[in-house]
């Protein structure tokens, strides 16, 4: 399988490292001495250092105050550019997804982020594991929530979701954050730009049991496929495999709920048939 993925970057997190370490040895402190100092791992210092690992701005002012950098490290999180708070793994999806022309997805977990409303988005950050400190959490919702203005663009892209029915009946974050969420999907169903289709569980055949996919098209017309696993990704160019991935949804929107069926399922759901 041919990745799109790009070499490997030089981002704003290898940078901020770069001067923590700077500052840490200009302070005569080896990395296991800066974290005794404030009882982490001396793999966190290592790790942010080397620029795998993101500062977070509480623990940034702290290092300030500590080393006597006068706040340096505390603005130099607070200038990170938004797509590099996300994961390493999305940065390159996530810029392609901001240009795309049409963008097609199938998710079997969750809703799509895209879609999700800020209480749902948060929930299933909380779900993750191991957990994320809180300050990320709201970092990551943010993040995800930004991504979401990629449709009040002009021109809009087009755009076609896939969702399993479980996931309509998985109260993540609880039974009102769910309710919401539904409400919001029920919304997003009436824009004329956005399709959305619901896979029911009852179905005996189905073309992606391997799991979920978003496929793309960028704006030189170049046909990109998103690949995501458990702390894994691919973004892939080679024709051959997007080809096949998109058959396998082409055949998914068949074997799926026609959009006015699926927008009677959300109704009734929601009690409102």
């Amino acid at each position: 399988m041919h990745s799109a993925k790009k070499n490997k970057r030089i981002t704003s997190w290898h940078l901020i490292g770069a001067q923590l370490a700077t500052f840490r040895k200009a302070a005569r402190m080896t990395q296991a001495a800066l974290a005794d100092q404030f009882c982490v791992g001396e793999d966190t210092i290592a790790s942010i250092e080397q620029g795998r690992r993101p500062l977070q701005a509480d623990f940034a002012a702290q290092l300030d105050e500590l080393l006597g950098t006068k706040g340096v490290l505390q603005v130099a999180v607070s200038k990170v550019p938004q797509k590099e708070r996300f994961p390493a793994f999305v940065q390159d999806f996530v810029e392609y997804e901001q240009e795309v022309l049409t963008l097609l997805s199938y998710e079997n977990q969750v809703v799509p982020g895209q879609l999700q409303t800020k209480e749902y988005a948060r929930a299933v950050f909380v779900s993750l594991y191991p957990p994320l400190e809180e300050e990320e959490i709201e970092e990551r919702v943010a993040a995800r929530l930004d991504r979401q203005k990629v449709f009040d663009r002009k021109p809009r892209p087009m755009a076609n979701f896939l969702l399993e029915e479980s996931i309509l009946h998985r109260p993540i974050g609880g039974r009102h954050v769910l309710r919401e969420q539904l409400r919001h999907l029920r919304r997003c169903a009436e824009l004329p730009f956005l399709g959305l289709q619901i896979m029911p569980s009852n179905r005996e055949t189905h073309a992606a049991l391997d799991g979920p996919m978003v496929l793309l098209e960028t704006p030189d017309h170049d046909q990109l496929a998103y690949i995501e696993g458990q702390r894994i990704s691919f973004l892939i160019d080679d024709l051959d495999e997007v080809s096949v991935l998109q058959q396998k949804y082409g055949m998914l929107r068949s074997q799926a709920l026609s959009p006015e069926r699926s927008m009677r399922l959300l109704d009734e759901l929601l009690g409102e048939s």
